[in-house]
């Protein structure tokens, strides 16, 4: 399996438990916190900008948001894995960065300059936290799945 494939493998692997993740804590939040999470918030805007959002309904936004997020995961993935070779740390710990640099990216940079969400610095911290843990679980879980035998198939 050539970088590329392996990577947005990884991705779409990680996630998993980035959800799994985000929905925990989401839970924790109080009452007043626990609106949509941001890949559906995303997913949302992005299809109201374009006139789709007249056409779905409850489930086919959640669904949306859902492909949506998996991927980007993957997509990220194999972006990831076209630089991780340049970097001479451990797997994990090399994916933990790429993730808290793609939230940055994200949602500090093209999100809020783009309009479609206001930045992490706007947002109650707590939601916020949610995005960069979340991204770090991520990153973590992509930069060990990356390198590991387990996503190499044999030649």
């Amino acid at each position: 399996m050539n970088r590329l494939a392996r990577g947005a493998l990884a991705g779409l692997a990680a996630t998993v438990p980035m959800t799994v993740a985000m929905q925990v804590m989401h839970r924790r939040l109080p009452w007043h916190l626990r609106y949509p999470l941001e890949p559906r918030r995303i997913t949302e805007r992005i299809a109201r900008r374009i006139g789709l959002d007249q056409h779905m309904d409850e489930p086919d936004q959640r669904w949306a948001a859902l492909a949506c997020h998996f991927a980007y995961g993957s997509a990220a993935g194999a972006v990831y894995s076209s630089i991780m070779p340049l970097i001479r740390i451990p797997p994990a710990t090399r994916g933990a960065a790429f993730g808290l640099l793609l939230w940055a990216a994200g949602y500090l940079g093209w999100l809020p300059a783009t309009g479609i969400l206001e930045p992490d610095t706007r947002r109650p911290r707590r939601r916020a936290a949610i995005m960069v843990l979340s991204h770090l679980v991520w990153g973590a879980f992509a930069g060990h799945l990356a390198d590991s035998d387990f996503s190499r198939s044999k030649q």
